[in-house]
Protein backbone atom coordinates (compact mmCIF):
# COMPACT_ATOMS: atom_id res chain seq x y z
CA UNK A 1 0.00 0.00 0.00
CA UNK A 2 3.03 2.35 0.87
CA UNK A 3 4.56 2.06 -2.45
CA UNK A 4 1.19 2.68 -4.00
CA UNK A 5 0.92 5.67 -2.20
CA UNK A 6 4.22 7.06 -3.32
CA UNK A 7 3.78 6.96 -6.86
CA UNK A 8 0.06 8.04 -6.68
CA UNK A 9 0.58 10.78 -4.47
CA UNK A 10 2.25 13.95 -5.04
CA UNK A 11 1.08 15.55 -1.98
CA UNK A 12 -0.33 13.51 0.99
CA UNK A 13 -2.21 16.29 3.11
CA UNK A 14 -4.37 17.06 6.31
CA UNK A 15 -6.18 20.26 5.60
CA UNK A 16 -8.41 19.89 8.59
CA UNK A 17 -6.37 18.02 10.86
CA UNK A 18 -8.89 17.46 14.05
CA UNK A 19 -11.46 20.56 13.40
CA UNK A 20 -11.96 23.95 11.86
CA UNK A 21 -9.79 26.37 14.43
CA UNK A 22 -10.86 30.06 14.08
CA UNK A 23 -9.32 30.45 17.10
CA UNK A 24 -9.28 29.08 21.07
CA UNK A 25 -12.38 27.33 21.85
CA UNK A 26 -13.49 28.21 25.08
CA UNK A 27 -14.28 24.84 27.03
CA UNK A 28 -18.16 24.63 26.55
CA UNK A 29 -17.87 25.84 22.81
CA UNK A 30 -18.51 23.01 20.10
CA UNK A 31 -15.60 22.13 17.82
CA UNK A 32 -16.58 22.13 13.86
CA UNK A 33 -15.32 18.63 12.54
CA UNK A 34 -14.50 20.36 8.80
CA UNK A 35 -13.24 16.66 7.99
CA UNK A 36 -13.54 15.34 3.82
CA UNK A 37 -15.06 11.86 4.62
CA UNK A 38 -13.93 10.85 1.29
CA UNK A 39 -10.38 11.74 1.64
CA UNK A 40 -9.26 9.43 4.83
CA UNK A 41 -5.97 7.44 5.02
CA UNK A 42 -4.83 6.50 8.86
CA UNK A 43 -0.97 6.28 9.14
CA UNK A 44 1.66 4.61 11.24
CA UNK A 45 2.80 8.18 12.26
CA UNK A 46 -0.17 9.03 14.23
CA UNK A 47 -2.52 6.09 15.35
CA UNK A 48 -0.39 3.06 15.17
CA UNK A 49 -2.86 1.26 13.11
CA UNK A 50 -0.83 0.36 10.29
CA UNK A 51 -2.78 -2.81 9.52
CA UNK A 52 -6.13 -0.99 9.20
CA UNK A 53 -4.90 1.42 6.40
CA UNK A 54 -8.20 2.87 4.74
CA UNK A 55 -6.94 4.89 0.97
CA UNK A 56 -9.51 6.68 -0.72
CA UNK A 57 -8.13 8.90 -3.69
CA UNK A 58 -8.84 12.51 -4.58
CA UNK A 59 -7.78 15.06 -6.79
CA UNK A 60 -6.23 18.65 -5.54
CA UNK A 61 -5.23 21.84 -7.82
CA UNK A 62 -1.75 20.62 -7.81
CA UNK A 63 -2.55 17.95 -10.20
CA UNK A 64 -2.90 14.07 -9.88
CA UNK A 65 -2.59 14.18 -5.90
CA UNK A 66 -4.20 11.86 -3.41
CA UNK A 67 -5.81 14.26 -0.06
CA UNK A 68 -5.23 12.16 2.57
CA UNK A 69 -5.81 13.18 6.34
CA UNK A 70 -3.52 11.79 8.31
CA UNK A 71 -5.62 12.20 11.70
CA UNK A 72 -8.47 10.21 11.17
CA UNK A 73 -9.56 8.63 14.36
CA UNK A 74 -7.55 11.06 16.24
CA UNK A 75 -9.42 13.46 18.61
CA UNK A 76 -7.79 16.15 20.07
CA UNK A 77 -9.09 18.60 22.05
CA UNK A 78 -8.51 22.26 20.93
CA UNK A 79 -6.74 25.07 22.70
CA UNK A 80 -7.70 25.90 26.00
CA UNK A 81 -6.95 29.33 27.31
CA UNK A 82 -8.55 29.37 30.55
CA UNK A 83 -6.06 32.80 32.31
CA UNK A 84 -6.37 36.69 30.80
CA UNK A 85 -4.14 37.27 27.86
CA UNK A 86 -3.06 40.71 27.40
CA UNK A 87 -2.37 40.70 23.78
CA UNK A 88 -0.55 44.33 23.98
CA UNK A 89 1.80 43.17 26.64
CA UNK A 90 2.70 40.80 24.11
CA UNK A 91 3.10 42.73 21.57
CA UNK A 92 5.74 45.04 23.25
CA UNK A 93 7.63 42.09 24.61
CA UNK A 94 7.49 40.93 20.81
CA UNK A 95 8.50 44.68 19.33
CA UNK A 96 12.20 44.06 21.13
CA UNK A 97 12.33 40.88 18.31
CA UNK A 98 10.75 42.72 15.37
CA UNK A 99 13.25 45.57 16.01
CA UNK A 100 16.26 43.17 16.48
CA UNK A 101 15.15 41.42 13.48
CA UNK A 102 14.65 44.32 11.22
CA UNK A 103 18.12 45.97 11.82
CA UNK A 104 19.78 42.84 11.16
CA UNK A 105 18.92 42.35 8.41
CA UNK A 106 18.71 45.64 7.21
CA UNK A 107 22.43 45.91 8.73
CA UNK A 108 23.35 42.56 5.90
CA UNK A 109 21.90 44.33 2.98
CA UNK A 110 23.42 46.46 0.65
CA UNK A 111 22.54 50.09 2.23
CA UNK A 112 20.89 51.43 -0.89
CA UNK A 113 18.58 48.07 -0.86
CA UNK A 114 15.16 48.80 0.91
CA UNK A 115 14.34 46.18 3.38
CA UNK A 116 10.51 45.08 4.51
CA UNK A 117 10.38 42.50 7.56
CA UNK A 118 7.30 41.16 8.62
CA UNK A 119 8.10 40.31 12.18
CA UNK A 120 5.06 38.59 12.76
CA UNK A 121 5.15 36.08 10.49
CA UNK A 122 8.44 35.34 11.55
CA UNK A 123 7.82 35.24 14.55
CA UNK A 124 4.88 32.44 14.01
CA UNK A 125 7.19 30.16 11.75
CA UNK A 126 9.64 30.01 14.80
CA UNK A 127 7.18 29.63 17.15
CA UNK A 128 5.78 26.28 15.38
CA UNK A 129 9.47 25.17 15.54
CA UNK A 130 9.77 25.83 19.07
CA UNK A 131 7.55 23.51 20.03
CA UNK A 132 9.75 20.53 19.05
CA UNK A 133 12.70 22.41 20.50
CA UNK A 134 14.55 21.45 23.47
CA UNK A 135 17.15 21.80 26.33
CA UNK A 136 19.13 24.75 24.93
CA UNK A 137 18.08 25.15 22.08
CA UNK A 138 14.78 25.77 22.90
CA UNK A 139 16.27 28.28 25.52
CA UNK A 140 17.89 30.51 23.23
CA UNK A 141 14.79 30.70 20.85
CA UNK A 142 12.99 31.72 24.20
CA UNK A 143 15.80 34.40 24.71
CA UNK A 144 15.83 35.24 21.26
CA UNK A 145 11.86 35.49 20.76
CA UNK A 146 11.50 36.83 24.03
CA UNK A 147 8.40 35.06 25.11
CA UNK A 148 8.24 31.37 26.09
CA UNK A 149 6.93 28.73 23.87
CA UNK A 150 3.71 28.60 25.84
CA UNK A 151 3.53 32.15 25.60
CA UNK A 152 4.02 32.40 22.24
CA UNK A 153 1.61 29.57 21.89
CA UNK A 154 -1.03 31.50 23.94
CA UNK A 155 -0.49 34.42 21.78
CA UNK A 156 -1.15 32.61 18.51
CA UNK A 157 -4.01 31.26 19.46
CA UNK A 158 -5.57 34.74 21.15
CA UNK A 159 -4.44 36.51 18.36
CA UNK A 160 -6.21 33.91 16.03
CA UNK A 161 -9.75 34.41 17.27
CA UNK A 162 -9.30 38.12 17.57
CA UNK A 163 -8.36 37.91 13.56
CA UNK A 164 -11.27 35.59 12.85
CA UNK A 165 -13.81 37.73 14.61
CA UNK A 166 -12.41 40.71 12.84
CA UNK A 167 -15.04 43.16 10.51
CA UNK A 168 -13.84 42.50 6.62
CA UNK A 169 -15.25 45.86 5.97
CA UNK A 170 -12.37 47.44 8.47
CA UNK A 171 -9.40 45.78 6.31
CA UNK A 172 -8.57 42.43 6.66
CA UNK A 173 -5.01 41.00 7.88
CA UNK A 174 -4.98 36.77 7.36
CA UNK A 175 -2.95 34.53 8.63
CA UNK A 176 -2.18 30.78 7.59
CA UNK A 177 0.45 28.05 8.78
CA UNK A 178 1.25 24.81 7.52
CA UNK A 179 4.16 22.20 7.91
CA UNK A 180 5.28 19.63 5.58
CA UNK A 181 6.82 16.52 6.15
CA UNK A 182 8.78 14.06 4.36
CA UNK A 183 7.53 11.01 3.19
CA UNK A 184 11.05 9.18 3.52
CA UNK A 185 10.64 6.02 6.07
CA UNK A 186 14.05 7.29 7.27
CA UNK A 187 11.91 10.62 9.15
CA UNK A 188 9.38 9.82 11.85
CA UNK A 189 7.47 12.97 13.06
CA UNK A 190 6.08 13.49 16.85
CA UNK A 191 2.26 13.42 16.60
CA UNK A 192 2.44 15.71 20.11
CA UNK A 193 4.35 18.45 17.57
CA UNK A 194 1.63 18.11 14.70
CA UNK A 195 -1.14 17.89 17.23
CA UNK A 196 0.27 21.21 19.24
CA UNK A 197 0.59 23.25 16.62
CA UNK A 198 -2.73 22.23 14.86
CA UNK A 199 -4.13 23.39 18.31
CA UNK A 200 -2.40 26.43 19.06
CA UNK A 201 -2.01 27.74 15.21
CA UNK A 202 -4.50 25.79 12.96
CA UNK A 203 -1.91 24.80 10.90
CA UNK A 204 -2.77 22.45 7.80
CA UNK A 205 -0.31 19.36 8.23
CA UNK A 206 1.24 17.74 4.60
CA UNK A 207 3.19 14.45 4.59
CA UNK A 208 4.94 14.30 0.79
CA UNK A 209 7.65 12.98 -1.13
CA UNK A 210 10.00 15.64 -0.66
CA UNK A 211 10.30 16.39 -4.61
CA UNK A 212 9.41 18.53 -7.28
CA UNK A 213 5.99 18.16 -6.99
CA UNK A 214 5.99 19.18 -3.25
CA UNK A 215 8.20 22.32 -4.30
CA UNK A 216 5.10 23.18 -6.98
CA UNK A 217 2.82 22.65 -3.80
CA UNK A 218 4.60 24.56 -0.89
CA UNK A 219 4.67 27.27 -3.56
CA UNK A 220 1.03 27.37 -4.69
CA UNK A 221 0.25 26.99 -1.26
CA UNK A 222 1.98 30.29 -0.51
CA UNK A 223 0.70 31.96 -3.53
CA UNK A 224 -2.59 30.91 -2.70
CA UNK A 225 -2.67 32.58 1.00
CA UNK A 226 -0.94 35.45 0.44
CA UNK A 227 -3.63 36.60 -2.68
CA UNK A 228 -0.99 36.03 -4.96
CA UNK A 229 1.58 38.83 -3.09
CA UNK A 230 4.38 36.15 -2.82
CA UNK A 231 3.98 34.26 -5.78
CA UNK A 232 7.06 31.57 -4.39
CA UNK A 233 9.26 31.31 -2.00
CA UNK A 234 11.08 28.19 -2.51
CA UNK A 235 13.34 27.33 -4.80
CA UNK A 236 15.03 23.73 -3.50
CA UNK A 237 14.36 21.12 -1.80
CA UNK A 238 17.24 19.10 -0.85
CA UNK A 239 17.89 15.69 -0.49
CA UNK A 240 18.60 16.07 3.54
CA UNK A 241 15.46 18.04 4.10
CA UNK A 242 12.63 16.47 6.24
CA UNK A 243 10.04 19.35 7.41
CA UNK A 244 9.15 22.53 6.32
CA UNK A 245 7.04 24.81 8.90
CA UNK A 246 5.41 27.67 7.04
CA UNK A 247 3.74 31.17 7.59
CA UNK A 248 1.76 33.09 5.14
CA UNK A 249 0.49 36.82 5.48
CA UNK A 250 -2.07 38.96 3.95
CA UNK A 251 -3.18 42.08 4.71
CA UNK A 252 -5.43 44.32 2.42
CA UNK A 253 -7.40 47.67 3.86
CA UNK A 254 -8.28 50.98 2.77
CA UNK A 255 -7.77 54.30 4.48
CA UNK A 256 -10.65 55.88 6.72
CA UNK A 257 -10.44 58.48 3.90
CA UNK A 258 -9.39 57.98 0.49
CA UNK A 259 -7.49 60.33 -1.02
CA UNK A 260 -9.40 62.36 -4.00
CA UNK A 261 -7.31 63.40 -7.29
CA UNK A 262 -6.54 66.42 -6.84
CA UNK A 263 -4.84 65.15 -3.41
CA UNK A 264 -2.72 63.74 -5.72
CA UNK A 265 0.29 65.03 -7.17
CA UNK A 266 3.91 64.94 -8.21
CA UNK A 267 6.84 65.75 -5.30
CA UNK A 268 10.43 65.47 -5.52
CA UNK A 269 11.65 61.96 -3.26
CA UNK A 270 15.27 63.36 -2.46
CA UNK A 271 17.58 59.70 -1.47
CA UNK A 272 20.60 59.63 1.05
CA UNK A 273 23.14 60.47 -1.49
CA UNK A 274 21.27 63.44 -3.06
CA UNK A 275 19.41 61.58 -5.92
CA UNK A 276 16.32 63.65 -6.83
CA UNK A 277 13.28 61.23 -7.99
CA UNK A 278 9.86 62.75 -9.11
CA UNK A 279 6.45 60.19 -7.81
CA UNK A 280 3.33 60.89 -7.49
CA UNK A 281 2.18 61.66 -3.30
CA UNK A 282 -0.79 61.65 -1.63
CA UNK A 283 -1.41 64.84 0.53
CA UNK A 284 -3.41 64.64 3.47
CA UNK A 285 -3.87 65.68 6.84
CA UNK A 286 -3.57 63.35 10.15
CA UNK A 287 -4.02 63.89 13.43
CA UNK A 288 -2.09 61.46 15.57
CA UNK A 289 1.91 62.86 15.95
CA UNK A 290 5.06 60.88 16.83
CA UNK A 291 7.91 62.76 17.63
CA UNK A 292 11.77 62.32 19.51
CA UNK A 293 14.74 63.88 19.88
CA UNK A 294 15.85 62.79 16.07
CA UNK A 295 12.37 62.43 14.44
CA UNK A 296 9.17 62.74 13.69
CA UNK A 297 6.28 61.02 12.05
CA UNK A 298 2.52 60.34 12.57
CA UNK A 299 -0.21 57.89 12.15
CA UNK A 300 -2.75 57.32 8.99
CA UNK A 301 -5.58 55.01 10.35
CA UNK A 302 -7.06 52.13 8.40
CA UNK A 303 -11.45 52.05 8.40
CA UNK A 304 -12.39 51.12 11.85
CA UNK A 305 -9.17 52.13 13.25
CA UNK A 306 -7.97 49.14 14.33
CA UNK A 307 -4.91 49.03 11.81
CA UNK A 308 -2.62 52.29 10.94
CA UNK A 309 0.07 53.45 8.46
CA UNK A 310 2.83 54.77 10.91
CA UNK A 311 5.52 56.65 9.27
CA UNK A 312 8.80 57.59 10.83
CA UNK A 313 10.93 60.72 9.32
CA UNK A 314 14.45 61.62 10.38
CA UNK A 315 15.29 65.11 11.23
CA UNK A 316 16.83 66.79 8.18
CA UNK A 317 20.91 66.01 8.62
CA UNK A 318 20.18 62.50 10.65
CA UNK A 319 21.13 59.49 8.67
CA UNK A 320 18.30 57.14 8.40
CA UNK A 321 20.85 54.32 9.67
CA UNK A 322 21.63 56.33 12.07
CA UNK A 323 18.30 56.95 13.50
CA UNK A 324 17.42 53.30 12.95
CA UNK A 325 20.61 51.94 14.97
CA UNK A 326 18.73 53.99 18.02
CA UNK A 327 15.80 52.54 17.40
CA UNK A 328 14.78 49.06 19.81
CA UNK A 329 11.65 47.93 21.12
CA UNK A 330 11.65 49.87 24.42
CA UNK A 331 12.22 53.02 22.17
CA UNK A 332 9.53 52.17 19.79
CA UNK A 333 7.16 51.42 22.60
CA UNK A 334 7.37 54.56 24.25
CA UNK A 335 7.58 56.31 20.95
CA UNK A 336 3.87 54.32 20.11
CA UNK A 337 2.55 54.93 23.43
CA UNK A 338 3.34 58.96 23.90
CA UNK A 339 1.03 59.96 20.67
CA UNK A 340 0.12 63.48 20.49
CA UNK A 341 -3.04 65.16 19.19
CA UNK A 342 -2.26 67.78 16.68
CA UNK A 343 -3.02 68.62 13.11
CA UNK A 344 -0.49 67.19 10.47
CA UNK A 345 -0.21 68.32 7.22
CA UNK A 346 1.56 64.87 5.44
CA UNK A 347 2.46 63.67 2.20
CA UNK A 348 3.37 59.93 1.14
CA UNK A 349 4.72 58.84 -1.56
CA UNK A 350 2.57 56.15 -3.88
CA UNK A 351 5.15 53.10 -3.41
CA UNK A 352 5.21 49.31 -3.83
CA UNK A 353 8.32 47.37 -2.93
CA UNK A 354 9.09 43.76 -1.97
CA UNK A 355 12.01 41.75 -0.03
CA UNK A 356 13.35 38.74 0.42
CA UNK A 357 16.18 37.21 2.73
CA UNK A 358 17.25 33.94 4.07
CA UNK A 359 18.06 34.89 7.87
CA UNK A 360 19.14 31.94 9.37
CA UNK A 361 22.82 34.25 9.57
CA UNK A 362 20.82 36.68 11.15
CA UNK A 363 19.33 34.14 13.49
CA UNK A 364 21.82 33.38 14.92
CA UNK A 365 23.88 36.73 15.56
CA UNK A 366 20.33 37.36 17.91
CA UNK A 367 21.53 34.26 20.10
CA UNK A 368 19.55 31.04 18.59
CA UNK A 369 22.72 29.61 17.04
CA UNK A 370 22.11 26.19 18.66
CA UNK A 371 18.63 25.78 16.28
CA UNK A 372 20.95 25.75 13.75
CA UNK A 373 24.09 23.60 14.88
CA UNK A 374 23.88 20.31 13.48
CA UNK A 375 25.92 18.84 16.32
CA UNK A 376 24.11 21.01 19.21
CA UNK A 377 20.46 21.06 17.73
CA UNK A 378 18.27 19.48 20.21
CA UNK A 379 14.38 18.92 18.14
CA UNK A 380 13.54 15.76 19.47
CA UNK A 381 10.04 16.23 20.24
CA UNK A 382 9.86 17.58 16.32
CA UNK A 383 10.93 14.08 15.22
CA UNK A 384 13.47 11.81 14.74
CA UNK A 385 15.67 10.85 11.68
CA UNK A 386 17.64 7.67 11.15
CA UNK A 387 20.41 9.21 9.22
CA UNK A 388 21.84 12.16 11.66
CA UNK A 389 20.43 15.30 13.83
CA UNK A 390 18.09 17.48 12.84
CA UNK A 391 19.13 20.87 12.48
CA UNK A 392 17.48 24.36 11.09
CA UNK A 393 19.11 24.97 7.83
CA UNK A 394 17.04 27.87 6.47
CA UNK A 395 14.58 30.80 7.29
CA UNK A 396 13.40 31.91 4.04
CA UNK A 397 11.55 35.29 4.26
CA UNK A 398 9.74 37.63 1.55
CA UNK A 399 7.80 40.40 1.63
CA UNK A 400 5.40 42.70 -0.70
CA UNK A 401 3.67 46.01 -0.12
CA UNK A 402 1.71 48.41 -2.47
CA UNK A 403 0.35 51.64 -0.71
CA UNK A 404 -1.93 54.20 -2.92
CA UNK A 405 -4.65 56.56 -2.76
CA UNK A 406 -7.31 53.60 -1.84
CA UNK A 407 -5.41 51.50 0.98
CA UNK A 408 -2.45 48.99 1.20
CA UNK A 409 -1.99 45.45 0.43
CA UNK A 410 0.69 43.27 1.99
CA UNK A 411 1.83 40.05 1.66
CA UNK A 412 4.47 37.97 3.65
CA UNK A 413 5.77 34.54 3.51
CA UNK A 414 8.23 32.60 6.17
CA UNK A 415 9.25 29.14 5.59
CA UNK A 416 11.96 27.49 8.28
CA UNK A 417 13.80 24.30 6.56
CA UNK A 418 14.66 21.51 9.18
CA UNK A 419 17.05 19.22 7.63
CA UNK A 420 18.40 15.75 9.20
CA UNK A 421 22.71 15.82 9.80
CA UNK A 422 -9.17 60.32 16.23
CA UNK A 423 -9.34 63.90 18.70
CA UNK A 424 -10.81 68.15 18.60
CA UNK A 425 -7.86 70.09 16.59
CA UNK A 426 -5.35 72.12 18.25
CA UNK A 427 -4.51 75.07 16.17
CA UNK A 428 -0.59 74.35 16.28
CA UNK A 429 -0.03 71.90 13.39
CA UNK A 430 2.85 70.19 12.38
CA UNK A 431 3.78 69.04 8.93
CA UNK A 432 5.63 65.26 7.74
CA UNK A 433 6.07 65.40 4.34
CA UNK A 434 8.42 61.89 3.51
CA UNK A 435 10.24 63.19 1.05
CA UNK A 436 14.00 62.17 1.82
CA UNK A 437 14.41 58.09 3.19
CA UNK A 438 12.01 57.37 5.85
CA UNK A 439 10.86 54.53 8.21
CA UNK A 440 7.79 52.89 7.65
CA UNK A 441 5.25 50.12 10.02
CA UNK A 442 1.84 48.34 9.78
CA UNK A 443 0.56 48.30 13.07
CA UNK A 444 -2.18 46.32 14.87
CA UNK A 445 -2.93 49.12 16.95
CA UNK A 446 -4.61 47.21 19.27
CA UNK A 447 -1.16 44.80 19.96
CA UNK A 448 0.76 47.46 19.58
CA UNK A 449 2.71 45.20 17.77
CA UNK A 450 4.16 46.27 13.97
CA UNK A 451 3.75 43.18 11.41
CA UNK A 452 5.85 44.77 9.14
CA UNK A 453 8.48 47.43 8.89
CA UNK A 454 10.39 48.97 6.51
CA UNK A 455 12.80 51.26 5.15
CA UNK A 456 11.93 53.35 1.97
CA UNK A 457 15.70 55.03 0.99
CA UNK A 458 14.58 54.90 -2.97
CA UNK A 459 11.50 55.29 -4.96
CA UNK A 460 12.64 54.01 -7.84
CA UNK A 461 14.48 50.62 -6.53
Amino acid sequence: MRKILKKAAAVLTLSAMIASFTGCAKNDEPVANNRNENNVVTSSETNNTEENTVVTQSEIKEGEAMVVNLMEGINAAPAEITKEISLSEYGEKLNTFALNLFNSCRTNAERKENTLVSPLSVVLALAMTANGADGETLEQMEKTLGVSKDELNEFACVYAKLLAEQNPEFGKLELANSIWFTSDERFKVEQPFLMTNAKYYNADIFKAPFDNSTLKAINNWVNEKTKGMIPSILDTIPDEAVMYLVNALAFDAEWTEKYFDYQVRDWIFTTADGKEETNKYLHGEEHTYLEDENAKGFLKYYKGYQYAFVALLPNEGTDIDSYLDSLDGAHLNELLGNKQNYKVYTAIPKFEAEYSVEMSEQLKNLGMASAFDKGKADFKKLGTSAVGNISIDRVMHKTFIAVDENGTKAGAATIVEMTDGCAPEPEEHKEVYLTRPFVYMLLDCRTGNPFFIGVMRDLDK
